[in-house]
């Protein structure tokens, strides 16, 4: 709820229900997830998150604000998670098939950490916030213990991708190229454009990812609305933070 550029973005109305809930709704479909938690912080702020979670009988964490690995390797631990797989509550449009598509990879390959999405020097190929990563709990219990740098502690998962060889990884891309669309939440501009789609697609759960962009290929004005909006890094760490 204490989102820098866009305060209590989570909770924002999109559609007559908070973001959060299309979030879960889309990620409940994919096949390959045996649970899902929302791992929120301690901090006052969040009794709202947490009330919404036991009106709509979702699990519930509660860590650290700033050290988020330390929050998501608590929740792991808590919930006795083998493979954790990360999204973020600011992604309305996640795609569950998509979710199922990395999962597979992680296992198929038999790696540590399978996304599809890591910062430079690899392109990024899927729109920003269709971001899945996929870490084993063994991977994500060595990155909390010898992770130190601020970056790596609030981005979570940094410390398991950012030196080549550290662990064995797997990055999945998209068909053609589409890291330059934004479909993320974190300004004002990124939730008029979200709302204005949403209103476009009849407020409704199922659509995939490909039918989005099909759609906004013939309406190109509606991405018009956040494109002067600037992505923040993975190395970029909250001025509030007590790193």
């Amino acid at each position: 709820m204490s989102s820098n550029r866009l305060p209590g973005k989570v909770l924002k109305d999109i559609c007559g229900h908070p973001m959060m809930h299309w979030v879960v709704s889309r990620a409940r479909k994919a096949k390959n997830l045996d649970d899902l938690v929302i791992a929120t912080t301690t901090d006052p702020t969040d009794d709202l998150i947490v009330a919404w979670c036991e009106e709509n009988k979702i699990n519930c964490f509660r860590g650290d604000v700033f050290d988020v690995l330390d929050r998501y390797y608590q929740a792991a631990k808590n919930f006795q998670a083998d493979v954790i797989i990360r999204l973020t509550a600011d992604c309305p449009l996640i795609d569950p098939d998509l979710i199922d598509l990395v999962i597979d990879a992680f296992f198929e390959n038999k790696v540590d950490f399978a996304a599809n999405r890591l910062p430079p020097p690899y392109t990024r190929t899927y729109p920003i916030g269709l971001d899945i990563e996929v870490a084993s709990f063994t991977a994500l219990s060595k990155a909390w213990r010898l992770a130190h740098l601020p970056f790596e502690r609030e981005h979570v998962m940094p410390y398991i991708y950012s030196e080549k060889g550290r662990f064995n990884i797997q990055v999945l891309d998209a068909d053609e190229d589409q890291g330059n669309r934004r479909w993320t939440v974190d300004t004002p501009e990124d939730l008029e454009f979200i709302r204005a789609l949403f209103n476009k697609l009849n407020c409704v759960v199922n659509f995939s990812w490909k039918e989005i962009l099909n759609f906004l290929d013939q309406n190109p004005d509606l991405e018009r609305i956040n494109a002067g909006i600037t992505h923040k890094t993975y190395r970029d760490v909250d001025n509030r933070s007590k790193f």
